[in-house]
């Protein structure tokens, strides 16, 4: 995986004792999308397969174009501009199309399971991978999460875990035959251990959830939500969101003080990706990042990246941008960083 932007300055910096330390440091990932962190080289092997098997069948029945397709991998293999976080979702049509059979599912899934967990120092010790079940002409909601999960039961339960993520665009008919196929799953004992919340951060009404999120967690799932994401977000919105009583929150930049005061009581952890904020503009410099207001009150946060392919980062870059002295990073000393490491196993699911 190429890394870039603040998190390649950020880890060009460090000492390769520093690097060493980061590297051995236990910690989990608990918010890595699998759409958009599966390795560039392997979307170009299924672009060429998928262009090809297209050009010999003669079909065109897809939703997007070949040059479309071809544009949209190059996009992510240059690196985007982002100028705000809307232009991040254009970026996925592409690698929908090509992830859009089991096998080439399963392909993009083991992938990014190795990316994070192989080696003799792997980027973590715990990953949670999320992803939302879609359904395609080649595989229904249920077969895509199986899919998945074929690949992440290869791995021992300690390692890893799957979050099934849930889109605020959703209809009230997707939603439920999203949640009920996640509390099937794991009432047989399957891989799947949450759900998420997430989508376009402006998009469908927070109330819809409330019935479905209860379902979740009566069936033992945990509970993260994207909240707060743009400053669209009302106070209204974010305040419904958390009287959901989530087990996490994904972002949370843009909490007023009545929320940073119930997530504060609560001890909801907070799921930090600093290049994400940092390239989205939701977070201008990191030295104005909301990171520091939680490792002030000593609050829950783990380290995450979100989407390491078109942020071109790492979980190991991510930490980079915590120990790096300013103005690449944080500065924070090596005990705080191990903390942060530290938090981020205690706050995984189970």
């Amino acid at each position: 995986m190429v890394i870039g932007g603040p998190a390649a300055a950020a880890l060009g910096t460090l000492s390769p004792e520093e690097i060493l330390f980061l590297r051995s440091l236990p910690k989990a990932e608990l918010h890595a999308h699998l759409n958009g962190s599966i390795p560039i080289s392997v979307l170009q092997e299924l672009a060429s397969e998928y262009l090809a098997s297209r050009a010999a069948s003669g079909s065109s029945s897809s939703s997007i174009s070949d040059e479309s397709l071809v544009a949209g991998i190059e996009k992510l293999k240059q690196g985007p501009v982002l100028e705000e976080i809307m232009d991040f979702f254009s970026l996925f049509p592409a690698i929908y199309a090509l992830t859009s059979t089991p096998e080439a599912l399963k392909r993009a899934t083991r992938a990014v399971l190795s990316t994070f967990l192989d080696g003799d120092l792997p980027e973590c010790n715990h990953l949670e991978l999320r992803t939302t079940p879609r359904q395609t002409t080649a595989m229904d909601r249920e077969q895509y999460l199986l899919a998945v999960l074929e690949e992440v039961e290869l791995y021992d339960p300690d390692k890893v875990g799957l979050i099934v993520s849930v889109d605020r665009r959703m209809g009230d008919d997707v939603l439920g035959e999203c949640v009920r196929i996640a509390c099937k799953l794991r009432s047989e004992g399957r891989r799947v251990i949450g759900l998420d919340l997430c989508g376009d951060p402006t998009a469908g009404q927070v109330e819809t959830f409330a019935p479905y999120f209860a379902e979740a967690k009566k069936a033992g799932l945990g509970l993260t939500v994207h909240i707060a994401e743009t400053i669209h977000n009302s106070s209204e919105e974010t305040m419904k969101l958390l009287s959901y009583n989530p087990d996490r929150l994904g972002h949370a930049t843009f909490l007023d003080e009545e929320a940073v005061e119930v997530v504060l009581d609560k001890r909801m952890c907070i799921e930090i990706c600093l290049t994400s904020n940092l390239l989205c503009k939701t977070v201008s410099t990191l030295e104005s990042h909301h990171i520091l207001q939680y490792l002030k009150a000593d609050h829950p946060v783990s380290i995450c990246t979100d989407d390491i392919l078109p942020f071109r980062t790492s979980l190991l870059a991510e930490y980079a941008l915590l120990l790096a002295k300013p103005p690449y990073g944080l500065g924070l000393s090596q005990d705080q960083v191990r903390k942060m490491g530290e938090m981020s196993l205690h706050a995984r699911f189970k």
